[in-house]
């Protein structure tokens, strides 16, 4: 069996990488020796196993999956991979929202000196986004900053990088949610259709675009509710929701009363490049589980940007559906939340009982 074990792994193109501490390997597996229960990068300068001992994975989640532990120089590489990572991740954030034209993903892998598969995982695996969708939600925030700004559609068109008008009104919809113009005159010719209900937590108003919700909105009186909605489309037709429509109510005032329901809704998703990045991040907390500012920073990659990220927080307009109830201080103390700390409070502890 040894000898069969053996046979394999020097037959394999990996050990010799392995056996010539390559560090051009690094990026594409990792090895496992059997009898220490570790696993190292190919440059490792550690004794060499023996060959019949060792395992290979494609990377470091799978080896640690398979039970594995990394070895102290592995673990200490990847804090230094990971850092090494970031900046370039965010050099190439930079080098998306100040282009005219967003480079393409080989551009971008190339001077990230990585190839465009592995720069693609490593981008998505840092912000929340791929390098397209990061350079499409750039577009939106110039396109909105004009737009609300007062600039004409022709001039918005251009300096977002569209080069016709057929590409810049295909891609309006989903960027804006509407026709340009109508944004532009505060959300003028849409139909946003609204309800407004109760729960445990006080009123709740839903409100939904063509897209889909725009808008979950918690507070205490119905008014101010409406209010706020109308501050932020301020020209849009809003239509009071029918039975069907309040089904959706429905639906979210289950999940804020039941977290373990879940709640799969299309989302109407309207920030800057940096605010969908947090949000993202939000998304990806599971019920029942916080994680501080800092952290939130750390995982898209800006990890000095901890005011930005509480800002952004402030920002969302859908609770619960990009749950920033979820998001505490570094000591674990609750701290601002848009509707109020005691909600915040309550939707966790809701959630912790799940």
């Amino acid at each position: 069996m040894n000898a069969s074990a053996k046979s394999s792994t020097e037959q394999d193109p990996r050990w010799a990488a392995v056996q010539a501490r390559d560090p051009a390997a690094d990026r594409h597996f990792v090895y496992a020796v059997k009898t220490t229960g570790i696993y190292c990068r190919p440059s490792s300068p550690t004794r060499l196993p023996r060959p019949e001992n060792v395992e290979f994975f494609d990377t470091a989640e799978q080896a640690e999956a398979a039970g594995y532990r990394p070895s102290r120089r592995a673990a200490a590489d990847m804090t230094s991979v990971a850092a090494q990572h970031a900046a370039l991740v965010e050099t190439a954030c930079r080098r998306i929202e100040t282009a005219e034209e967003a480079p393409g993903l080989e551009t971008l892998a190339d001077e990230a000196g990585m190839s465009p598969s592995h720069f693609h995982r490593v981008f998505k695996g840092i912000t929340g986004l791929t390098p397209k969708a990061y350079a499409l939600a750039q577009r939106a925030q110039r396109v909105r900053q004009r737009l609300s700004a007062g600039a004409s559609v022709t001039e918005v068109l251009y300096d977002a990088g569209f080069n016709s008008n057929s590409r810049f009104y295909a891609a309006s919809s989903q960027v804006l949610g509407m026709k340009p113009s109508d944004y532009r005159a505060g959300g003028a010719n849409t139909d946003i259709r609204f309800a407004v209900g109760e729960c445990s937590l006080g009123s709740i108003l839903v409100a939904q675009s063509g897209i889909g919700v725009c808008a979950i909105l918690l507070g205490d009186d119905p008014n101010v509710l409406l209010k706020d909605l109308q501050d932020k489309f301020p020209r849009a037709r809003l239509i009071g929701g029918d039975r069907k429509f309040e089904q959706l109510v429905s639906k979210v005032v289950g999940f804020v009363e039941a977290p373990a329901l879940g709640l799969d809704l299309p989302l109407d998703v309207r920030g800057t490049a940096f605010q969908e990045r947090v949000w993202q991040a939000l998304r990806e907390i599971p019920p029942g589980s916080t994680a501080s500012y800092a952290e939130i920073a750390t995982r898209i990659g800006a990890p000095k940007a901890v005011r930005a990220v509480a800002q952004a927080c402030a920002a969302n307009s859908l609770a619960v559906a990009i749950p920033c109830h979820r998001v505490v201080r570094s000591d674990g103390n609750l701290s601002g939340y848009r509707w109020g700390v005691e909600r915040k409070r309550q939707l966790l502890d809701r959630e912790a009982e799940v």
